[in-house]
């Protein structure tokens, strides 16, 4: 096999791995949450940026004091980035890593 990847030392066959039912669901766990999360924050981030070029009167429109909407948007770019990470987290937790904790203890638990 061309692209047939390699033992390693234990003598784990990737291959394999990749093939089974386990690696396959956890793939697909995992393109489930990042896919569509990944498209609404840089859709989130598009809006930001085509706002403060084009928008300058509504970015520029002052709340209180020297506040802005455009300075309360760029401050939300790190509030949705903090809570993308934070659903993340939570997600990992629950859809992932019992997956992934099963893989591992089937494949160190096989002596390899």
């Amino acid at each position: 096999m061309g692209n047939a990847v390699p033992e390693n030392e234990s003598g784990v066959d990737w291959n394999d791995v990749y093939a089974s039912p386990e690696f396959q669901q956890l793939r697909k766990r995992f393109r489930v949450f990042v896919f569509p999360m990944t498209a609404a924050f840089l859709a989130w981030y598009g809006l930001y940026v085509l706002l403060a070029d084009y928008a300058h009167g509504f970015m520029s429109h002052k709340i209180g004091g020297n506040i802005t909407v455009g300075l309360i948007f760029g401050l939300l770019q790190f509030v949705s980035t903090f809570a993308i990470t934070a659903l993340y987290v939570r997600y990992a937790d629950q859809q992932l890593d019992p997956i992934a904790d099963a893989l591992s203890a089937e494949l160190d638990g096989d002596g390899r």
